[in-house]
């Protein structure tokens, strides 16, 4: 359980990150009717476009990856 607990606070700063990219996927996996699939794909395209840029987010995204393949 602790997973996903990580998971959803992951998601939460996602959602409140203002990059339409990921925050609007993270909040309607929040709401429950988020697409895992969709997720997944914008946060692989996150961590492409900004994964190493050496924000806050960088081992978020790779960690919320980690996370969603189990």
């Amino acid at each position: 359980m602790k997973a996903m607990e990580e998971l959803k606070s992951i998601m939460e700063k996602f959602a409140a990150s203002g990059w339409e990219l990921i925050s609007a996927p993270a909040q309607a996996w929040l709401e429950g009717a988020g697409d895992k699939d969709a997720l997944v794909a914008a946060i692989r395209q996150a961590d492409e476009e900004c994964g190493s840029c050496g924000c806050e987010f960088d081992p978020l995204y790779k960690k919320a990856l980690e996370i969603l393949a189990q």
